[in-house]
């Protein structure tokens, strides 16, 4: 099993004929959303993002094979691809798992995942099943469990799938799980656990799947590409979206609920401003739905366009906002802050 040591590092007992089973949270973004592709945050002094870690969970799992092949399962695509070893592996066929099963040099061995988020749902399903299949190879493969290490390579290895600049923050919360701010520095990033009481939080939200999926990628590099040209509109949104990153953090530390949905939905309000398609008709007749149930503020996760959003309001308005939200058309998902993050066994 995959540990901490009392120097808080990693560690592990190597044994290739033993299966190896992984999962990683995915997250609710609450804040600083975008900023955090490389370069745009290096242009916003002080730039952070907050997220929480939920427990719907990404799954990997490594069995041992005695054919010396190599076989990638996704059980949520349906879909298989085998090999006679890892250097013969396409990226055209489930290219993440084939990527990563390549980094790691997999071989005799069949790498099965499944999610339990929708698909496109815009809570880093694709970042948190990237974290637990790293995790799992690392310890099967016997490579470096290091954080550092495990997140640059998740990072980089996603980047190749999605083919444009891919943030950070996603692959925190599915490492290290709680809530969390994660500081973008040019020295480096950053993960700083926020001492928030997680059912205080949770009891206030309500997170649901609109019933469209989303593609993060086109929207994401069309705003780096207008950002990295000067575009001044584009600019001060960003600068608008990190002070609000910094007043949710310090809200969030100061249990100042009232605030925190002050803080949502400004940053909703910043995050449409970005770009047309961050939100659409249906997500503007949910969050009216759900407001009008009690809701204080809402925002999708992500990028937009589709995929979950959370509303959040008083702890008594909960069950009549997931009620308005089901009613109109929406998946309501039942969840808990994650406080544990990837988990290797």
């Amino acid at each position: 099993m995959l540990r901490r040591n009392a120097w808080g590092m990693w560690s592990h007992d190597y044994n290739s004929s033993v299966q190896i089973v992984s999962s990683a949270p995915t997250r609710i973004d609450l804040a600083g959303g975008t900023i955090d592709i490389w370069p745009l945050y290096l242009f916003h002094e002080g730039a952070s993002t907050v997220n929480a870690a939920i427990s719907l969970r990404a799954h990997a799992e490594i069995r041992g094979r005695t054919d010396g092949r190599i076989e990638l399962r996704s059980v949520d695509g349906g879909r298989s691809v085998t090999a006679s070893r890892w250097s013969e592996l396409g990226d055209r066929e489930l290219p993440l798992l084939a990527l990563l099963a390549r980094q790691y040099r997999l071989d005799n061995a069949t790498l099965t995942t499944r999610g339990e988020s929708p698909a496109g749902a815009g809570i880093a399903g694709s970042s948190a099943l990237t974290i637990a299949v790293a995790g799992a190879l690392a310890q099967w493969t016997h490579h470096s469990v290091d954080p550092d290490s495990l997140l640059h390579i998740a990072k980089n290895v996603e980047c190749q799938v999605i083919r444009v600049p891919a943030g950070v923050q996603d692959y925190r919360p599915a490492f290290y799980g709680g809530v969390a701010t994660i500081e973008l520095r040019p020295e480096g990033i950053r993960h700083v656990p926020l001492q928030v009481d997680p059912a205080e939080l949770e009891r206030r939200i309500v997170l649901a799947y609109t019933g469209a999926p989303r593609h993060s990628g086109t929207n994401n590099w069309d705003i780096t590409k207008r950002h990295i040209d000067g575009d001044r509109h584009i600019f001060d949104c960003f600068e608008r979206i990190r002070d609000t990153a910094i007043s949710m953090r310090q809200a969030l530390e100061r249990g100042d609920w009232d605030e925190v949905g002050r803080q949502i939905a400004i940053e909703w309000d910043n995050r449409k401003r970005l770009a047309p398609g961050v939100t659409t008709p249906t997500i503007d007749v949910l969050i009216e739905r759900a407001t009008g149930a009690g809701a204080t503020a809402a925002k999708v996760c992500g990028a937009g366009g589709g995929g979950c959003l959370f509303c959040y309001g008083p702890p008594h308005a909960r069950s009549a906002v997931a009620a308005a939200l089901a009613d109109g058309g929406a998946r309501v998902l039942d969840f808990r802050i994650e406080m544990e993050g990837l988990r290797v066994e």
